[in-house]
C-alpha cells in the first residue's frame, strides 16, 4: 500500500480518537506533565485529519499514485471525519441538530450521485464551490471547537456555519446541474450510436438484397 493511501486510512483511524476526545464528560486531559482541555486535544487531531485530505491528494497526484484504493477511500474519510465532528458537536449541543443532519445529507446526497454516474461510465469532477464548502467546514467546526471553552465565539462559529450551508447547497445544486448535464449527452452519445448502427444493418441488408437480386437474374 502507498503513502497517499496510507494517509487516508489514518484519517479513517483519527475519527473515533476524535469522537472519544471531544464527548468525553472529562474537560481536561493529562498528558505527561502537562494539563490540556479535551476541545483543544479534539481540535489538534481534527487539524492532523484535515492535513493528512490535503496531503494525500497532492502526494498520490506528484507521485503519480492514484489508485482505485484510494479514488474510493477518500471521499469515504472525508465524510466520516465532518460527520462523526457534527454529530459529536450536536451531543455537546454546540450546532443545531438540523443544521448538522441538512450538511451531512448533502455530503451523502452528493455521493450518491457521483456513484449513479460512476455505474454509467461518467465522471463528475469536484467544482469550486464544493472545495471552497470542504475548507469552510473545517473552519467552522473548528471554531465551534473553540467555542466550547469559549462561549463568546459561537456567534462568530455559527456564522461560519451559515457560510457551509449556503456553499453546501449551491455546491449540492451545481453537482445536480453537472450530472443531468453528463447524463443527457450521455444518453443522446449512446442514442445517436445505436441509430448509426441500424442504419448500418439496413445497408448491409440492402446489399445483401441486391446481391440476391443480382444472383436470381442471373440464374
Amino acid at each position: 500500500m502507498n503513502l497517499p493511501n496510507r494517509l487516508t486510512l489514518l484519517r479513517i483511524f483519527f475519527v473515533p480518537l476524535l469522537v472519544a476526545t471531544l464527548v468525553t464528560d472529562t474537560h481536561e486531559i493529562r498528558v505527561a506533565r502537562f494539563t490540556l482541555a479535551s476541545e483543544y486535544i479534539a481540535l489538534a487531531i481534527f487539524w492532523a485529519a484535515a492535513a493528512t485530505d490535503l496531503l494525500d491528494g497532492y502526494l498520490a497526484r506528484r507521485w503519480k499514485q492514484v489508485t482505485t484504493v484510494g479514488i474510493l477511500l477518500d471521499p469515504i474519510a472525508d465524510k466520516l471525519l465532518v460527520s462523526s465532528a457534527l454529530i459529536s458537536l450536536v451531543q455537546k449541543q454546540a450546532v443545531p441538530g438540523w443544521m448538522a443532519i441538512l450538511i451531512i445529507g448533502r455530503e451523502f446526497a452528493v455521493s450518491g450521485l457521483r456513484s449513479i454516474a460512476s455505474s454509467k461510465g461518467l465522471t463528475i469532477p469536484a467544482s469550486d464551490l464544493g472545495k471552497t464548502k470542504m475548507l469552510a467546514q473545517v473552519i467552522a467546526i473548528s471554531m465551534l471547537m473553540v467555542a466550547l471553552r469559549r462561549p463568546d465565539m459561537h456567534g462568530f462559529a455559527m456564522a461560519w456555519m451559515w457560510a457551509v450551508m449556503v456553499f453546501g447547497v449551491l455546491s449540492a445544486l451545481q453537482y445536480f446541474r453537472s450530472f443531468w448535464k453528463t447524463l443527457d449527452e450521455g444518453i443522446k452519445a449512446a442514442s445517436r450510436q445505436e441509430l448509426l448502427e441500424l442504419e448500418r444493418q439496413r445497408r448491409r441488408q440492402q446489399r445483401q438484397l441486391r446481391r440476391a437480386h443480382a444472383s436470381g437474374q442471373r440464374v
